[in-house]
């Protein structure tokens, strides 16, 4: 069996909180036998769920939390007004050993500020990022930062590269992952002073940089960790998200229109069904919030059960493979 991963859930998070969290966390448990989870939030809230589950004592407990980090609250107040957080107690929870990892569906705001203020950020990392995994024609780029920094300089941007190069080799497999820029055009004189000043600095470090990728490339899976400024990281995902679900309004339209639209509908379903599977967010779910001194994944606040189970999996593979000190190694062998 494989080693024992301790993960710390933030039970009461999400728009459905424990009717969410708790059913993921035992399908998970169920899945993985190497995993023991600890379930923060609201014991009286919690344990109903646990009740003749049949998982063992010594893989699940609760760890009680009293205060609950609301969705709309200011990532400040947070921080500072309620130490007693599901949120919170569960980031503690990986800042002692206790755990290795956090999972959340809160606030992102306020986990990125209670996770960088309690975690700290790895040796040389300047900013946190949030990286994601996206579907494209041949498979998924992971791509950073999707919204935490709003303005990066070149440097930060540089150190994105190296976060996004460890992630997606961990979680892909992939030898020396291609790194590539989001920027207005491919060729060397396009985008502003600062893409222009990261690409050099990635095009002269050892990692694996094939250049500038525009927009409209990105599912061509040009690059397998695409990095930007979470202003237009998070712009572009949110336009990705917009223009599938307009495809799927359309194709819904079009196979409802008449008696040959319903009759095209029937004979399309199994590919349609197939094709839903394959863009489903659900299994994309899992956000990393890279360059912290310890793993904290956001998962989605209207996820499911499911779409938290991959959540809760992100964080057992980034556990696995210790990405915190292989962002701090590699950071060190850049000479940073």
């Amino acid at each position: 069996m494989a080693n024992p991963v301790t993960i710390a859930v933030d039970a009461m998070s999400g728009d459905h909180g424990v009717d969410t969290t708790v059913p993921a966390a035992l399908a998970m448990l169920r899945s993985r036998a190497e995993l023991q989870l600890i379930l923060v939030g609201k014991r009286e809230l919690i344990e109903p769920h646990l009740a003749g589950r049949g998982i063992s004592g010594d893989r699940v407990r609760v760890h009680d939390a009293r205060e609950i980090v609301a969705m709309d609250e200011h990532p400040a107040d947070a921080m500072r007004k309620k130490k007693d957080s599901s949120m919170r107690v569960a980031i503690n929870l990986v800042k002692e050993g206790a755990a290795g990892a956090c999972v959340s569906a809160g606030n992102t705001g306020a986990l990125m500020a209670i996770g960088r203020f309690v975690l700290k950020t790895v040796p040389g990392i300047d900013r946190p990022a949030i990286l994601a995994g996206i579907p494209t024609r041949h498979g998924r780029l992971h791509m950073l930062d999707l919204g935490a920094n709003s303005g990066c300089t070149a440097e930060q941007l540089f150190q994105f590269g190296i976060m996004g190069s460890v992630v997606a080799e961990d979680i892909e497999g992939i030898d020396r992952p291609r790194i590539g820029l989001l920027n207005i055009g491919a060729e060397a004189i396009k985008g502003n002073d600062t893409v222009r000043e990261a690409a050099a600095m990635l095009a002269n470090s050892a990692l694996n940089y094939v250049g500038f990728i525009e927009g409209d490339a990105l599912s061509e899976h040009k690059a397998d960790v695409v990095v930007t400024d979470g202003f237009s990281g998070n712009v572009a995902l949110k336009t990705m998200e917009g223009t599938a679900r307009l495809v799927r309004h359309f194709l819904i339209e079009e196979f409802k229109s008449g008696l040959y639209g319903r009759l095209a509908g029937l004979v399309a379903w199994p590919v349609l069904r197939s094709l839903s599977k394959r863009v489903d967010p659900r299994r994309y779910n899992g956000a990393s919030l890279v360059g912290l001194n310890g793993i904290v994944v956001k998962s989605h606040g209207g996820a499911d059960a499911l779409a938290f189970q991959q959540a809760i999996h992100v964080a057992m593979v980034e556990v696995d493979n210790d990405v915190p000190e292989q962002i701090r190694s590699l950071m060190e062998e850049q000479g940073h």
